[in-house]
């Protein structure tokens, strides 16, 4: 996919509030600890969904070799993070191409 193609898509598409992860003190799913915000730039949020899963990709190759399970739990929290943030955008796409689909029909 070329540079060119990557911006024509993100333009204008911004992270929508339904990325979650982390279960709440309740330890139950409808109650989340963080959550993505509304707003921000997709050029920005998969910058750093990407470099959350560079940081993912360090950590296990690390626990290859050290049983650490501190930065096993630290690579979980991160991956979870970088999922949210993609699967904001995605949903953000999603809504974003159902709003095109009704306007021209």
């Amino acid at each position: 996919m070329s540079e060119d193609s990557i911006e024509a898509s993100s333009t204008g598409l911004k992270t929508t509030d339904v990325g979650v992860f982390g279960e709440g003190a309740s330890g139950t799913a409808a109650e989340r600890l963080f959550r993505v915000e509304p707003g921000h730039n997709a050029d920005f949020v998969l910058e750093q969904a990407a470099l959350l899963m560079g940081c993912v990709n360090k950590l296990t190759h690390h626990v290859l070799f050290e049983q650490d399970e501190a930065m096993v739990c630290a690579a979980h929290y991160l991956s979870g993070m970088a999922k949210d943030l993609v699967e904001d955008m995605a949903h953000g796409m999603a809504v974003g191409r159902a709003d095109n689909t009704c306007e021209a029909g």
